[in-house]
């Protein structure tokens, strides 16, 4: 009995993780939600069944009610909320702004010239927050910090302002910041895309499971979804972007760089982050239930498989927290279906141009009263109205817009003004707390527009995207955290965590101080036993 005593009481006091990482690997499927990691858990037979071998956090969240890329990045490696990344969408309004475009994209500089929102210059000037690798080479300058995405903001917003090296895709092959050379690996994974692109591309077979969920949906005029897989036509980026190729492509250029820059070799930890965008364009472009999804992800889980196999043969001390920037949820036509007749395309009416319209004509005032990039989201009062009219165009958009009956709340800035943090679990918080974990004084709309559960902000399904995200509904912001290093003593904890406390736990495992009011996040133990990683 004393033996056997003595045997738990020494597990007991093993810690979780043998030794401190000299590698942090952070990675981040993008609209990869809680729901679709649960929906394929039990075909995981790669990197993601791996890595529900350590520490599971199923029920994560985005808290804020911006679910969209770049805020959600934003939160992963700084351990703040939007509020105080700064980054409160993927776009913004500026008026002030110089250009003629007031369109600001989050990761870029609009202040170099000739620059749009759309033909920008890429760029981390936005982001308010020091990144865990920016954090980590302010304290020990040998500190090296790579980031690679398939998307430029989700590599700008987990890389931070001092990366090493950063790489994301754009238009046809992978590159960085004007005047860096591409590494070999770089090179040879734009090389290999370019010979895939140059020919016709039959997608692989559907697995068994996959196919049960075949079934063609129409959306809009003449466009289906959900049916057979289809070749990719050769110069197709955008189905590149769709494919298992792409994700592959982003995980080779990183673990080229892990082997070539050795990094978890040098005197100090190093940090590299990876941005998987696949299921995302999957998700906007097919839905999240239908075969191109379920097809998706299971590619996803083999890809992870060989480059966490990979990582595991370099007997590098290392540890791998995986984890998303926003959830989502399916197509309205397919969720009608599935028993939510709720699920509808959003009404053309709150269109801000819509309700530029209906505010300007109810106070019979000329010109422009409302901007806004979206149906949803900040709406701004224009710079043309004058300041005595101002309160009354707020008050008289946020009536029209209460109105429709697909609008579930309007905030105004009076509703921020003195909001404090809700400190109860993140599924206790009401909208206002949700939309005030977004908001940004300097950025953020005269008013916040929030739609109702399963409304899709998207006007007409049938031209480009069918399907997205952005709500500050729990399918849009709950997400896994997994983390995981070798020889780990797993466990699965079901209460509610945060992405902003990965910075926190990551800091805490290799000793780097973090103080409480800089960030919004919290320590989570990843020891199941007496030895929290935790207040060290």
């Amino acid at each position: 009995m004393k033996a056997i005593s003595f045997a738990i009481a020494a597990l007991m006091a093993t810690p979780a993780i043998a030794q401190p990482p000299k590698l942090i690997v952070a990675i981040s499927v993008d609209q990869f939600s809680a729901d679709l990691f649960s929906e394929y858990r039990q075909y995981y037979t790669g990197g993601l069944k791996t890595l529900t071998q350590g520490v599971v956090f199923p029920s994560g969240y985005q808290s804020h009610a911006a679910t969209e890329t770049c805020p959600g990045h934003s939160t992963i490696l700084t351990g703040s909320h939007p509020s105080k990344t700064g980054i409160i969408a993927n776009n913004w309004i500026d008026l002030k702004a110089a250009r003629t475009d007031k369109r600001i994209y989050c990761a870029e500089d609009e202040t170099v010239p000739g620059s749009t929102a759309d033909d920008y210059t890429v760029s981390p000037v936005h982001l308010k927050m020091p990144t865990l690798g920016d954090r980590l080479k302010a304290a020990v300058p040998q500190s090296r910090v790579v980031s690679v995405a398939g998307k430029d903001r989700a590599a700008i917003m987990m890389g931070g302002h001092h990366s090493d090296e950063m790489w994301w895709w754009a238009s046809r092959g992978y590159v960085s910041f004007a005047g860096r050379k591409p590494p070999a690996i770089v090179a040879s994974v734009n090389a290999r895309i370019d010979a895939l692109l140059s020919k016709p591309e039959a997608p692989a077979p559907l697995p068994a499971i996959c196919q049960t969920r075949v079934a063609a949906i129409a959306v809009g005029d003449g466009k289906t979804v959900g049916g057979p897989l289809a070749t990719r036509e050769p110069g197709d980026t955008r189905a590149f972007r769709t494919s298992p190729d792409f994700d592959q492509a982003t995980l080779d250029i990183a673990g080229g760089l892990i082997e070539s820059m050795k990094l978890g070799r040098g005197p100090a930890t190093d940090v590299i982050s990876i941005g998987l965008s696949a299921t995302d364009y999957v998700g906007h472009s097919f839905g999240t239930e239908g075969p191109e999804s379920c097809a998706q992800v299971l590619s996803m889980d083999k890809a992870l498989g060989v480059f966490l196999t990979k990582l595991s043969a370099s007997r590098v001390p290392f540890i791998v927290v995986l984890t998303a920037d926003h959830g989502g949820h399916d197509l309205p036509e397919r969720n009608r279906i599935h028993a939510l007749p709720q699920a509808v395309r959003v009404d053309p009416d709150l269109a801000p141009k819509a309700i530029d319209a209906a505010v300007a004509e109810k106070l019979g005032i000329e010109g422009f009263t409302i901007v806004g990039d979206a149906p949803f989201g900040d709406f701004y009062v224009s710079k043309g109205v004058a300041d005595a009219d101002k309160p009354k165009v707020i008050a008289t958009a946020k009536t029209t817009l209460l109105a429709n009956p697909e609008v579930a709340a309007v905030f105004t800035a009076e509703d921020f003004a003195g909001h404090k943090p809700n400190p109860l679990p993140v599924t206790a918080w009401s909208l206002l707390d949700r939309a005030a974990a977004s908001h940004d004084d300097a950025r953020s709309g005269d008013l916040l527009v929030l739609l109702k559960p399963y409304v899709t902000p998207i006007i007409n399904g049938a031209v480009g995207y069918v399907a997205t995200h952005g709500s500050p509904w729990d399918y849009d912001r709950r997400v896994p955290i997994l983390f995981w290093s070798p020889g780990m003593r797993g466990f699965e904890q079901p209460n509610p965590v945060e992405t902003v406390d990965i910075l926190p736990t990551l800091a805490s495992l290799i000793g780097l101080p973090m103080t409480a009011p800089e960030i919004d996040g919290r320590c989570l133990d990843l020891d199941a036993g007496a030895g929290s990683n935790c207040g060290k």
